[in-house]
């Protein structure tokens, strides 16, 4: 450890003591203007701290402003941070959805699409995600000439699954309709 690095260590109180009481009134006060409360301004307080510190140990670390700024603009970073993770997690409450999503509601519609890929291609699927037959198995069973064939086919017959999903736009709704 070389001797900044060590100085460095041994300010650490004083550094996150003088973070506490230069920048943390005015990064509450930021915060709850912002429409957060003091628990949240505690917790984005203490991440900006924990970077800002790691900042200040790394030996390129060099602010273009003076490091209380730099502390405050990072501070407001992470706030925004914090303030994009909940806008997306309330679009995510706010979906309309139905009260209660059935495990059954599911299968039928995809059992739908995997009878829209055909028969032949429902039998196989079948056959190897139910069944758990070996591609050896499903070769024999379907006759096709080797494992390889068996296996092309059941990718093909995936696809064909897939591209009824999106030929008919599955979207959320359709799974309640």
């Amino acid at each position: 450890m070389d001797v900044i690095e060590e100085s460095l260590v041994k300010s650490r109180e004083h550094i996150i003591r003088e973070c506490y009481e230069e920048v943390f009134p005015k990064a509450a006060m930021y915060i709850r203007k912002q429409g957060g409360d003091l628990t949240v301004a505690k917790e984005v307080f203490q991440e900006a701290l924990v970077l800002y510190y790691e900042k200040l140990i790394s030996r390129s670390f060099e602010p273009d402003q003076n490091h209380q700024s730099y502390f405050m603009g990072m501070v407001k970073n992470r706030w925004l941070k914090h303030q994009s993770k909940l806008s997306r997690m309330s679009h995510l409450d706010e979906m309309d959805c139905p009260n209660e999503i059935t495990p059954t509601l599911v299968t039928q519609r995809l059992l739908l699409f995997l009878k829209q890929s055909g028969e032949r291609c429902l039998d196989l699927l079948q056959s190897f995600y139910y069944e758990h037959k070996t591609m050896k198995e499903l070769a024999g069973r379907f006759g096709y000439a080797s494992e390889r064939s068996a296996t092309v086919q059941k990718y093909k017959c995936l696809e064909k699954v897939r591209n009824e999903v999106k030929n008919k736009s599955l979207q959320y709704e359709d799974f309640f309709e």
